[in-house]
């Protein structure tokens, strides 16, 4: 195993250097990317070498998927931070802040929120009941064989969704910043995570999420440092300072339009703080909520860490630890996002990356002394380290959650009856990886220049909806029963799902066609409009569905507008005022509007040609038809209706004898060992 572990430690490493020969685009500039290569380079032969000690130390069953219940309760709590601080958490949420204010910022408290959920309701009784993985602790008083199948399913389903979205985050990452092309980064994050979970297991995965939790606290405290710490740590000062700003001013303005035309400057700054700017339904932000609070604690990958510990008590210390440090980073994520929207400015971020993930580094590079400096790059080069590092951690997680739903609940728990030898159950699980590593590879590269956002709400919302219900009302209702839990599990996902595909979250070619003309060719001049009456709605429904008209207050008089130019007209401008201009300062102000024109009008044009001909999303629509972005609201409710009403219909005569002795044991843990052998 050595040997084959060494051949794969060289075959990364030459996939990485190899890379410099294709990096020839990117954030870093050429003579910088050394040292961003250095970087990653050490982080992960750190990380390597951890996989080499957890590989010597990986020979049970126990050993793989729960690291032999040896890792303490700090430990896993820090684990725990670093499973759940993906790169939605440190790129996605800082870029969300600098672009949208507070709405960015209510994902992170949804996030931290989630946490008490699994504190008071999940953390213990799974530790107490379950063994290895989800299906465990849905077997212990159902008919095993029917229950994990459904599990296995729903598990397999969750991490493909959150896998997807890790991958090409960690491909666009690379590409974005050094120019490494995407398939090869793509490749390169999947031999890694394999490298990881195949020969390492539980251990070496555990202690990857420790070192990258504890190098993105670190790296976070340093930025956040440097930005406060001009305003004297003084929170009023620094939010005074936020309203003050004029790059968050005129980001404000472009939001709001011509609303922003009746506001000061400080009514604009101080939108930035209200929401409003990015969910702007008040019951989308409910449902979002929902998923956010709810789908945590239905997590596969988290559900797993709870396993590793030794005793009850250890899992309710990982819980505290894991929310003291996740909320800790996620006030951290309030200034990394407001400090790069000072500091960077919206445009900019939003020219290298149209949803803000690249504000976190930015920021960095800015603080270092900008784009020009050494340090500046050093600093990209570390916090994009810490980000790839990241990715790598929870695409780890995800493919070993995966990879035990594959393994132990289809192979060895409904194939094999719970007969297989613990040998072969550790040989199952590995090629188990190996085959979820290559899918994840194989849709990383296919999902190539795809949005994929919506699949993170996909994970959380079929996390919420299918698998919250099953395991809560499995450990707290006696009358739950295999119909019930079958019942909801397919009910909540296929809900979830098909909400999701009929929502904005799609992609909607006539809409896209749409904002690419607008883009290219500007808008008309338009005509004053007299005051318009309010016309009547059909009420809460039209807030969900597209069956009605939406009722609209009544509308002022409008004034003329003069038109827009659009890309095309403003190219030819500024390539005649590049031509006239014979200061050096100016020419170089006009070169930035022109290429940033420019970039904007090719998207535009690359939009047109990719949709050409297309006129509804994948599902054959031409516009939503479900308007929320997020299926919570309904599919969560959905899934615990479905789990007591399919209960209520089905006799399980073992699932009503099994319930004292669950009571007892997920309230005390006695013979928490033997959870398997039900």
């Amino acid at each position: 195993m050595t040997k084959i572990f060494n051949k794969l430690a060289l075959s990364t490493s030459a996939l990485l250097a190899s890379g410099s020969a294709l990096a020839a685009t990117g954030a870093v500039a050429d003579e910088f990317k050394w040292m961003t290569f250095a970087v990653f380079g050490v982080i992960i032969a750190i990380t390597m070498g951890v996989t080499y000690w957890a590989a010597k130390h990986t020979h049970t069953t126990s050993e793989f998927y729960a690291a032999g219940r040896s890792v303490s309760g700090i430990q896993n709590g820090w684990a725990i931070a670093g499973d759940y601080l993906s790169a939605a958490s440190f790129l996605g949420i800082a870029g969300l802040i600098s672009l949208y204010g507070y709405d960015g910022f209510m994902y992170s408290v949804g996030w931290l929120v989630a946490y008490i959920t699994v504190l008071l309701v999940i953390a213990e009784p799974c530790r107490n009941i379950g063994k290895y993985t989800m299906g465990d602790i849905l077997a212990f008083r159902n008919e095993p064989k029917k229950v994990k199948t459904v599990a296995a399913l729903s598990t397999i389903t969750v991490s493909t969704f959150y896998l997807t979205a890790q991958m090409v985050g960690g491909g666009v990452l690379i590409k974005t910043l050094i120019g490494i092309d995407y398939e090869t980064s793509i490749v390169g994050v999947g031999i890694l995570m394999l490298v990881y979970v195949v020969f390492g297991g539980m251990k070496a995965t555990t202690w990857v999420q420790i070192i990258k939790a504890g190098l993105l606290v670190c790296a976070s405290l340093l930025l956040v440092f440097f930005v406060w710490m001009p305003y004297g740590f003084s929170l009023p000062d620094y939010l005074q300072a936020v309203v003050g700003d004029t790059k968050v001013q005129a980001q404000v303005a472009k939001l709001l339009g011509d609303k922003a035309t009746t506001m000061t400057a400080a009514e604009l700054g101080q939108r930035f703080l209200e929401p409003g700017l990015f969910l702007k339904s008040p019951i989308d932000q409910i449902s979002l909520g929902m998923a956010l609070v709810l789908g945590t604690a239905g997590m596969p990958h988290i559900l797993m860490r709870f396993f590793t510990v030794p005793t009850a008590k250890a899992a309710r210390l990982s819980v505290i630890w894991a929310m003291g440090i996740i909320g800790g980073f996620y006030v951290l994520t309030l200034f990394l996002g407001t400090g790069a929207a000072m500091l960077v400015g919206p445009a900019k971020i939003a020219s290298i990356d149209p949803g803000g993930n690249m504000a976190g580094p930015l920021l960095a590079q800015y603080l270092g002394g900008g784009a020009d400096s050494l340090l500046g790059n050093f600093f990209l080069a570390f916090v994009a380290a810490v980000a790839f590092a990241t990715i790598v951690a929870v695409v780890a997680g995800l493919v070993l959650a995966a990879a035990s739903a594959m393994a132990h609940d289809i192979y060895v728990g409904v194939i094999r009856g719970d007969h297989a030898t613990p040998q072969e159950q550790v040989v199952a699980a590995r090629v188990a990886s190996v085959i979820v590593g290559i899918m994840a590879i194989t849709v990383g590269i296919m999902a190539k220049g795809q949005n994929v956002a919506h699949l993170v709400a996909l994970a959380f919302a079929v996390a919420a909806s299918s698998n919250l219900p099953a395991v809560m009302l499995t450990l707290y209702w006696k009358k739950c029963n295999t119909g019930g839990i079958i019942a909801g599990m397919l009910i909540g996902a296929i809900t979830a799902i098909a909400l999701v595909m009929i929502s904005p979250n799609m992609t909607y070619p006539q809409a896209v066609i749409k904002a690419a003309h607008k883009v290219i060719d500007g808008d008309p001049a338009s005509e004053a409009k007299p005051a318009v009456e309010a016309k009547s709605g059909e009420g809460f429904s039209c807030e969900l569905f597209a069956t009605c008209k939406k009722a609209e207050p009544a509308k002022a008089a409008e004034d003329a507008k003069p038109a827009k130019p659009g890309t095309r007209e403003k190219l030819v401008t500024l390539q005649a005022k590049l031509d006239a201009a014979t200061d050096e300062a100016d020419k170089k102000k006009v070169q930035a509007d022109l290429d940033k024109v420019k970039k904007a009008h090719d998207k535009a044009e690359g939009d047109l040609k990719k949709f050409d001909g297309q006129t509804t999303s994948m599902v054959g629509l031409e516009k939503p038809f479900f308007l929320l972005k997020n299926p919570g609201l309904i599919s969560i409710p959905l899934g615990f209706l479905a789990v007591i009403i399919g209960s209520l219909l089905y006799r399980d005569q073992r699932a009503e004898d099994m319930w004292d002795e669950l009571y007892v044991r997920q309230n005390t843990g006695i013979n928490a060992e033997a959870a398997s052998a039900h």
